[in-house]
């Protein structure tokens, strides 16, 4: 190239496009554009392309990448890269519009043939650095960390992190002129360059430190002894070729490519023209929206680059002053949304304390209000219940709209002061959740995910394990960071999260009409709790014990003396070795199982599997429940209080937790005991609503089968209806075994279950298994080509839907191995009922809560289960709601055939079941 001669203390900007084309597909969801096609990746890495130009103001700069085909390295070692899987065929198709996007967004693009882009950023780094140049090297690739010098720094957007010379000697330890020799040590399996075996990062920094280079290691390798001496010996002929291939070459024949750094790669500006057509394309809304905003503000096309993805600059406040409050009262009240956050002492709702508030109005601004640090250095506070009662008017305001990150425990930690927060409009966990349901939706993530930005951690603050200290310990200047951050990244990520929501017509519904309205009425059961009869428990955990003792002491007798039950070793060998029992299956490491599977096949021959299956339940249940249950009785309510998670189960499933009540076994006379301790106060009956085979009604629905249909239509017993179906008789010489076989296919095969699983279940062959199959398909056609378009709609998009439009991703349906693929495949089948039954257990809840409130009646919902309701109802109010509830339940939707909600009521949950 050409000499320049006046870019002295101008910067570089290096983009590793091929290094950040894989992870960008890796770490985004699998979305897809309105044709169906992939965009995860290609939405990727605009962000992070758009965020280094934020991040790092350079004069220079492009995006390098690998071209098809081999390279020079192929030549000298043909094995290269051998083992390295082919690019998955989802990321391939992204390739093409990649680089159009690059092009589009101001970046000189560059891929050589033959020449990897470490090579190319190589050169370009040594060309730079004679010209007086800084250079910044955005990477994920640990080779590159050799090219580091006074003048070239290393970025990883994924991870935050900034590498200069002391930094990869913190991460290494070596320094980047010592990079080479460490690789070459410790190889690289990804591009199968072999190192010295066994040698790990330690032992190679460890040589590397003793012997100065890897000649000094080879020249000493007589001396170093045990098996990694021997390895090393034997590696010292490959040696040479491994140092050969992990070298970055710096000096490339960039002919033809670049004329000179000055002239090929200046920054440029984005091209709004360009980037409208592959918003349009590939169905990027939001960006789309902003693209036409600057249009309309600046006119087409200027040369500037719209800044659509702003960095705001912060300005946090810290309020201890009434005038600060006053003034922060005056912007809520007349702001259109406030993001709103407390920080308080527990992560229990119920017994929390609320430490401080938080609130923003604009992106960039926020406050933080202290009200309760305590310790030797406590800061000036306004008094807390001063503030809370200042704020109360508007808190309770369902006029002033507010947003949060999981608002739902917020609004139960204001109602320990009395407060019921209303104007709750929005909340970005529940956005994510119908955005992204299998992604994470903590809010770090989602900032460094949606915002490109990385936040502080609670841990940064407060300190790790042992040495954490409370919130209300936190020096005020970290606590008030910290908490105005939070309110602020909220209301940025809500700007971001909502108009994707909003642009959906089905997922807005989902969002408005479902999630939004289940918070609240989660919130309310959540206060209201459940009685629990503790003195009846500690009853069930002493008769627990005794029968565990019996259980131990016949597995004793059955296994020829003691041994530990719950270690797999000993049961290991008192199964395999003393009494020769069959191996079923082996662990990772070539031993006999003994998991649950192992001993419930082996329990059908044998006695001592089942005792210890018989163990294992009863110990599970005492300790989960009979003994824990009473001691998590609130000692204000009287009552257990569980957590209900909503944006955990990838099918919009609740989720219950401390404790959980949505596990206690139903199909053991013990599990169903526990239930009887669920009891109803003095005057009161426990009431439960529960949708009768609600997926198997979805099936039919979504599937549109006539003979499914009808069978729902007629009322008929449908596991009889299947059985006459499959077994060419009529419903009336249907025997109950056919009706048990009809059972288990028709729950198994919206289960995705496959003949070798329907074999298992029912302990017959596979050939015959197969048959029942054939037979169900042949009689019910409408399920089998529901089955198939299932699976190809959803690896065209990568999702399927519920029959209201939440969006269920399948991440491994086109990218996993064989089994997690397959297991995808089956999930494809399954998560519409499941979610559908989600969605309508949620509308219920939500319709029911709508007609006690407007009723204005005594009875609350106080429990959800899978399909169930559980409400505590007067006595005088029982005969209304066992008649509106089945009502209320079954009206929620009209599918092509009819709900059908069944009502118990009793003095306790099991009696009401």
């Amino acid at each position: 190239m050409p000499e320049e001669r006046s870019l002295e203390g101008k910067t570089l900007l290096l983009v590793d496009g091929s290094s950040y084309l894989y992870r960008a597909y890796h770490a985004m969801p699998d979305l897809r554009g309105p044709e169906g096609g992939p965009t995860g990746a290609l939405y990727g890495m605009i962000n992070m392309l758009r965020r280094m130009r934020k991040e790092v103001t350079a004069e220079y700069s492009a995006c390098v990448f690998d071209a098809k085909g081999k390279t020079f390295r192929d030549d000298w070692y043909p094995e290269y890269k051998a083992n390295r899987p082919s690019m998955p065929e989802d990321l391939a198709r992204q390739i093409e519009p990649i680089h159009v996007a690059v092009r589009a967004l101001g970046w000189p693009l560059l891929m050589i043939e033959r020449v990897e882009a470490d090579d190319v950023i190589g050169t370009l780094c040594t060309e730079a650095e004679k010209l007086g140049m800084n250079v910044v090297v955005s990477t994920g690739d640990k080779d590159l960390a050799q090219l580091v010098s006074g003048r070239v720094t290393l970025v990883n957007t994924m991870t935050n992190e900034t590498l200069d010379r002391d930094g990869v000697v913190a991460k290494f330890g070596v320094p980047p002129e010592r990079i080479i020799d460490y690789l070459s040590l410790i190889g690289d399996t990804v591009d199968n360059v072999p190192g010295v075996e066994k040698c790990g990062p330690k032992t190679a920094v460890k040589w590397l430190t003793q012997y100065e280079s890897l000649d000094g290691i080879v020249e000493h390798a007589s001396e170093i002894k045990g098996a990694v001496g021997d390895n090393l010996r034997r590696a010292l002929e490959f040696l040479p070729m491994a140092r050969k291939l992990v070298t970055v070459e710096r000096h490339c024949d960039l002919t033809g490519h670049i004329v000179s750094i000055e002239a090929s790669l200046p920054s440029l500006p984005e091209s709004r023209a360009e980037l409208r057509e592959v918003f349009t394309r590939h169905g990027f809304k939001t960006w789309l929206r902003e693209v036409e905003i600057a249009d309309a503000v600046e006119g087409p096309e200027t040369d500037v680059p719209p800044a659509l993805s702003v960095d705001h600059e912060r300005h946090y406040e810290t309020v201890q002053s009434w005038e600060q409050l006053d003034t922060w009262l005056d912007k809520i009240n007349a702001a259109e949304l406030t993001s709103f956050d407390t920080e308080t002492t527990s992560l229990d709702p119920m017994i929390a304390q609320i430490v401080g508030l938080s609130l923003s109005v604009e992106a960039g601004r926020a406050a933080y209000v202290p009200l309760a640090h305590r310790g030797p250095d406590a800061p000036v506070q306004l008094p807390r219940d001063q503030v809370l009662a200042k704020l109360k008017p508007w808190l309770e305001s369902a006029d002033h709209k507010k947003v949060g990150q999981h608002l739902k425990y917020d609004e139960q930690v204001l109602a320990n002061y009395g407060i019921e927060m209303r104007g709750v409009e929005h909340d970005t966990l529940l956005q994510s959740y119908v955005l992204e349901s299998h992604r994470t939706h903590d809010m770090d993530s989602l900032a460094l995910r949606h915002l490109g930005v990385k936040t502080i951690k609670y841990e940064e603050v407060a300190g790790k394990g042992a040495q954490q200290i409370g919130f209300d310990e936190v020096a005020l200047e970290k606590a008030a960071e910290y908490a105005a951050e939070d309110a602020d990244i909220t209301l940025r990520l809500h700007q971001a999260l909502h108009p994707q929501i909003a642009a959906e017509k089905t997922l807005d519904h989902v969002y408005r009409e479902i999630e939004v309205p289940t918070s609240r009425v989660l919130r309310k059961m959540e206060r209201s709790g459940v009685l629990i009869d503790a003195e009846k428990l500690r009853q069930q955990s002493s008769e627990i014990a005794t029968r565990l003792i019996e259980l131990e002491a016949k597995a004793y007798e059955l296994a020829g003396g003691e041994f530990n039950l719950g270690s797999p070793k000993q049961i290991g060998q008192i199964f395999f070795e003393k009494l020769e029992l069959p191996v079923i299956k082996k662990t990772p490491s070539g031993a006999p199982s003994t998991d649950e599977e192992v001993l419930q096949k082996l329990a059908e021959d044998y006695p001592l599997p089942k005792i210890l299956l018989e163990h294992r339940g009863l110990s599970k249940l005492k300790s989960t429940y009979t003994d824990k249950l009473p001691r998590m009785v609130n000692a204000q309510t009287g009552r257990v209080h569980t957590n209900y998670a909503q944006a955990v189960a990838v099918t919009g499933r609740l989720a219950s937790n401390d404790p959980n009540l949505q596990n206690i076994p139903v199909r053991t006379g013990e599990g169903r005991r526990i239930r009887e301790a669920f009891i109803a106060p003095p005057g009161h009956k426990l009431v439960s609503a529960d949708y009768s085979q609600i997926e198997l009604r979805i099936m039919a629905h979504i599937s549109g089968d006539e003979a499914l249909m009808r069978a729902f239509s007629h009322g008929e017993d449908i596991h009889r209806a299947t059985a006459s179906e499959i077994f060419s008789v009529t419903p009336l010489e249907v025997s109950s075994d056919q009706r048990r076989v009809a059972k288990v296919i028709n729950f198994g095969l919206i289960y995705g279950m496959s003949a070798f699983g329907l074999a298992s279940n029912l302990g017959i062959t596979r050939d015959a298994a197969k048959m029942y199959i054939d037979r169900y398909f042949a009689r019910y056609p409408g399920v089998a080509r529901y089955m198939d378009e299932t699976r190809l709609s959803a690896k065209a998009k990568g999702y399927v839907e519920t029959v209201f439009g939440r969006r269920l991703w399948l991440p491994e349906i086109n990218g996993g191995n064989g089994p997690r693929r397959q297991a995808a495949e089956r999930a494809a089948i399954n998560a519409p009922m499941q979610g559908t039954a989600a969605d309508l257990i949620k509308m219920s809840m939500i319709a029911v809560q709508n007609w006690i409130e407007n009723s204005k009646i005594g009875t609350r919902m106080i429990m959800q289960v899978h399909d169930e309701l559980i409400l505590e109802v007067p006595d005088a109010e029982l005969s209304e709601v066992r008649k509106r509830l089945p009502e209320l339940m079954c009206g929620v939707a009209a599918l092509k055939v009819p709900l059908v909600a069944e009502v118990g009521a009793g003095l306790n949950w099991e009696e009401a079941h």
